[in-house]
């Protein structure tokens, strides 16, 4: 089945200003070629012939070899490089990259051309505008930064949001201290070397209250770290990382805990015998960082994976899963395909007759006692979540591989209305089907405590409670405090509601003891 959406591209580039700071009989053949739409950008090295790469195709600028003197002309014209070796040219998107010898001196350029494309974004518009964070994956190329800055514009300019760009190389909205007007009213930070680019983050969601970040080239340790700490403070994140595709950020060992993080673990005979699988499995960490992973796989195609979580958790199971396909065609029309695994797109409101917990089955109550364990699938549902639900109220719940296999079935409101094949095989099977409003930890074990008919207190009440008790703790006293570790949605409401008491907070530590730390109201 296949949807479709018109979106036209529109493209300013600049290319004039990067023209004036090159050799005159360089720009006088790029003129004769033309097809400056799909110059991708001029490289010239010391000792050989000038090059310009389009789309599909390299040619050489000149018969003659580049000189000192043609690369000093450049060099004199950009200014200075910063750490990065990198310069441009003052409120234009062209990035310029030296390569240096072993004494410093520069002896080879990339000049790449910088493009402000507008509407490239149509192709993910609908998941930026949920609020969900996203993670472009994509080779070198493909258009990542591109898209990043478009959706910068999208959600400053058309929705209104507070957007700060994190902005590293210059890359995102060009060089100079005004940002290229291709971000709109989103607001620019700067980053002094490329190696504080983790700090600029967290101090961006300290000082400027945005509700979007967005980032480019998360790449180290630290910047991941950086990512779950502003992730938790329940700001939207749109970023790019290096990779291909998912299954690549998953076995890379400094930016897998973005999709959640990989570790080893011991399983008992019984449970090894039921799966069909070695004692020793690969599962995911924690919560991932991001909620939706898009991968450009070309400038007008997209794989999306809508809930990471339930992609990663079916990859380390060595099970199929089913990406949803974008592409645009030439004509600007938007086609994908719906996908059973496609981003969930109903519109707020639809189902809204429905109770926030409830049978789909009337019929069924109390499915289970206490010292039963429910085989359970969830369908739309965190597998993470549900596992979180049950651990919080100490009571036994297995996930079942498939929904012909459960005794009972989670999902959302809004993939019950659909009436996917599954669930209706489930329906017509007689397993109840509990249906929440939304896919959180509170919700989920409202459900489970109506399962096994328990009369117990929401537990994250309970940690909300001695939260605020330790708010009140460091207003009266002003000294910092560090609170018991959490999973990443209870740290998330813990960091609210630091907010909500002008309180400073942050998250340390590594799953499974991340925990958050309340600074006294005069911390600078």
């Amino acid at each position: 089945m296949l949807a479709r959406a018109v979106y036209q591209n529109q493209i300013a580039d600049d290319l004039e200003l990067l023209l004036k700071s090159l050799p005159f009989h360089l720009v006088e053949t790029l003129s004769e070629l033309g097809d400056r739409d799909s110059l991708l950008e001029i490289v010239l090295d010391l000792g050989r012939l000038p090059e310009a790469r389009y789309y599909h195709r390299e040619v050489s600028l000149s018969d003659r070899e580049v000189s000192e003197a043609d690369i000093e002309w450049i060099v004199r014209k950009l200014g200075d490089f910063s750490g990065d070796n990198r310069a441009g040219i003052e409120r234009t998107l062209h990035r310029i990259s030296a390569i240096r010898n072993r004494q410093g001196r520069i002896v080879g350029l990339t000049c790449r051309i910088g493009r402000a494309v507008y509407g490239t974004s149509g192709i993910i518009r609908d998941l930026v505008e949920s609020g969900k964070s996203a993670l472009l994956l994509g080779r070198p190329g493909v258009g990542k930064t591109t898209m990043l800055r478009e959706v910068a514009r999208v959600l400053a300019d058309d929705l209104g949001k507070r957007v700060i760009v994190v902005d590293t190389s210059n890359e995102i909205a060009g060089d100079g201290d005004i940002p290229h007007s291709a971000i709109g009213r989103a607001r620019r930070m700067q980053v002094p070397v490329p190696t504080m680019q983790h700090s600029i983050m967290i101090e961006a969601v300290e000082n400027h209250m945005p509700e979007v970040i967005v980032i480019d080239e998360i790449g180290t340790e630290l910047e991941a770290t950086a990512a779950r700490t502003i992730a938790e403070r329940g700001v939207q994140l749109v970023g790019t990382a290096h990779g291909n595709t998912i299954e690549n950020l998953m076995m890379n060992p400094t930016l897998a805990d973005l999709v959640g993080g990989i570790q080893s673990v011991i399983l008992g005979d019984d449970e090894a015998r039921r799966r069909g699988t070695q004692k020793s499995v690969l599962e995911r960490k924690a919560p991932p960082t991001f909620d939706v992973v898009v991968e450009l796989q070309s400038w007008d195609r997209v794989a999306v994976h809508a809930d990471v979580t339930r992609t990663v958790d079916a990859i380390l199971r060595g099970r199929e899963f089913q990406p949803q396909i974008r592409r645009m065609s030439a004509e600007g029309e938007l086609l994908f395909d719906e996908a059973t695994d496609a981003f969930d797109s109903t519109p707020a409101g639809v189902g809204d007759d429905l109770d926030e917990a409830t049978f789909a089955d009337p019929g069924s109550r109390s499915l289970i006692s206490s010292s039963h364990v429910v085989r359970l699938s969830p369908f739309g549902i965190s597998r993470a979540k549900v596992e979180q639900a049950s651990q919080n109220l100490q009571i036994p719940v297995d996930i079942a591989q498939d929904i012909s296999e459960a005794e009972a079935v989670l999902t959302l409101k809004s993939y019950f209305r659909k009436k996917s094949s599954p669930l209706r095989e489930a329906e017509a099977a007689g397993i109840p089907i509990y249906v929440l409003k939304s896919n959180t930890v509170p919700q989920i074990a409202q459900a489970l405590a109506s399962m096994y008919d328990l009369g117990v207190r929401d537990p994250i009440e309970e940690v909300l409670e001695e939260t605020e008790k330790a708010i009140n703790q460091v207003l009266q006293n002003g000294q910092s405090h560090d609170l018991p570790a959490q999973n990443s949605y209870v740290r998330r409401a813990q960091h609210e509601m630091a907010d909500r008491y002008n309180l400073k907070s942050r998250s340390y530590g590594k799953e499974p003891n991340r925990r958050v730390r309340l600074f006294g109201p005069n911390r600078n």
